[in-house]
């Protein structure tokens, strides 16, 4: 990497650790579509570890794209980025080149889905849980505010609820959230040192911790994966779309998928998770010897 440049032949430039970052991932040339439909299908077809390692290290700039539309709720870049990265990843892995579309069209959805969720989580110091419904209000809210004031010069927050199609109350209680629980770095007491972030206690992992961690999550991802592979396709399919999926879909609609009978599906979701088990165990054992 290039050194920083000096000013008058002796000061060093300050350089922070996103600059850094944004210049290192810089030198990664991006992909025309042939090579990426080359390199998916190398990782798809044959596991090819150093083809999905260029898939995702020459989409690194649209990561960092994203993660700026969210630098107004007062997290750091970085932390916004690394988030964004792990949904790169999932996006890369879960990637279908033969769908005919490019991988940061895919990859978008997967790169907001783990950016909101770290949002959501950093967010709140309550750490309320929401639903998908309150998820989309809390992110939406604030640009129909923005986007009113814009028009009229003023903040109408009812207004904002009209255009959202939500009630006054629903729309009252998230701009509460949005404006914070409380400010971490006030005085505890008046003309006393002490904030109420001192008072609080570092409860977060070392990086040792995390990274066996993701080690664990990624052997138990893998083994999964391979236990998946001992099902049958319709067992696949009730376990793919009843269990592993985020929006998980009904008996009842599974039922109509095979035309069969929605204790029919019931019988094959609880025989496919026992036969996972029984993969499972093995694998997990191998994986851990």
């Amino acid at each position: 990497m290039r050194e920083a440049a000096v000013l008058n032949y002796s000061m060093p430039v300050p350089v922070d650790n996103l600059t850094l970052y944004l210049a290192e991932i810089n030198r990664f040339p991006l992909l025309s579509a042939e090579e990426e439909t080359t390199l998916a299908e190398r990782f798809r077809n044959e596991g090819d570890l150093e083809a999905a390692h260029t898939l995702i290290t020459s989409n690194l700039r649209f990561v960092v794209k994203i993660a700026g539309e969210y630098r107004s709720y007062g997290l750091k870049m970085l932390d916004l980025i690394q988030e964004g990265n792990i949904g790169l990843m999932m996006a890369v892995r879960k990637f279908d080149p033969a769908k005919g579309v490019r991988l940061v069209s895919y990859a978008v959805w997967w790169i907001r889905a783990y950016i909101q969720n770290y949002v959501m989580s950093a967010w709140s110091l309550l750490k309320i849980g929401t639903t998908q419904a309150q998820r989309k209000l809390f992110f939406k809210l604030n640009q129909a505010k923005q986007a009113i004031r814009s028009m009229t010069g003023e903040e109408d927050l009812h207004a904002a609820a009209l255009s959202l199609d939500v009630k006054d109350g629903e729309a009252q209680e998230m701009d509460q959230r949005l404006k914070g629980e409380l400010s971490l770095d006030l005085e505890m007491f008046d003309g006393e040192a002490g904030t109420f972030l001192e008072t609080l206690p570092d409860q977060r992992q070392n990086q040792e911790e995390m990274l066996a961690e993701r080690q664990d999550v990624a052997l138990l991802e893998q083994s999964v994966a391979a236990a998946l592979q001992g099902l049958n396709e319709k067992e696949r399919y009730v376990i793919e779309n009843r269990v592993s999926s985020d929006t998980p879909m009904t008996l009842q609609e599974i039922a109509d998928h095979f035309s069969i009978s929605r204790e029919r599906v019931r019988q094959i979701e609880e025989g496919a998770l026992k036969k996972m088990k029984r993969l499972l165990t093995p694998l997990v054992v191998a994986q851990g010897a």
